[in-house]
């Protein structure tokens, strides 16, 4: 059975983002293995600083990834860590960059084999995005190919500060019948090892399919 999965809607590790504390506690352990990929040009080492401290607060400790780059996604000598963790943690920053660092490497085997062996698995902003598939392109609102952990389903995080003219976009352009889920900053969409999903955080999320709303029931 595969692990908690939560799709962050940004602004994470900060107050609001209760949800992490039980994470923590569905995971069984004490650490959190960070992974900055989405942030590589953009100051990864504030990532992990902020990691720290919000998870210190929480009574844990955070073990950063450093997978910066397409070579790191590749060495199985980072592939071994994930494999070993119990709650991993993909940051914010540029979906396409995570994806084309992660796709068809040995760290997204990985990962891919940790959530389905137990672990806790989230990913916040572009982390969570990446996650799915098909993915929603935050330059302007576009359908994109995601890595497809979960399918089919498309998020817009940062959902209550998201662009009007790119949401309407997304939702006009999806394929038909695909669920889209906008979550709020502070706030996780989280889908339990039985496949239910539920809402977490300071936040809401609305679902949409074809452009009308609907519930949680229409995620997969």
């Amino acid at each position: 059975m595969p692990g908690t999965l939560a799709l962050v809607g940004g602004a994470e590790w900060r107050a609001g983002c209760d949800f992490d504390r039980e994470l923590l506690e569905l995971s069984g352990g004490d650490e959190v293995l960070v992974v900055p990929t989405a942030a590589a040009y953009e100051h990864p080492s504030r990532i992990i600083e902020a990691a720290e401290r919000w998870f210190s607060e929480l009574g844990a400790k955070v073990r950063a990834l450093p997978v910066l780059t397409r070579p790191d996604a590749v060495d199985e000598a980072n592939a071994a860590p994930i494999r070993d963790a119990r709650f991993i943690y993909l940051s914010k920053g540029s979906p396409m960059h995570l994806r084309s660092v992660l796709k068809d490497s040995p760290v997204w085997d990985a990962l891919v084999e940790a959530w389905q062996g137990g672990a806790v698995l989230a990913g916040s902003g572009s982390g969570g995005m990446v996650l799915c598939d098909p993915m929603v392109d935050p330059r302007g609102g576009a359908i994109t190919l995601g890595l497809g952990l979960i399918a089919p389903i498309a998020v817009i995080p940062h959902h209550d500060t998201w662009s009007e003219d790119k949401a309407k976009r997304t939702l006009h352009i999806a394929p038909k019948g695909l669920p889209i889920a906008g979550i709020d900053e502070r706030t996780a969409l989280i889908r339990d090892p039985e496949g239910t999903w539920r809402v977490a955080g300071a936040g809401e999320v609305a679902v949409f399919v074809d452009g009308a709303p609907a519930d949680l029931t229409a995620l997969p």
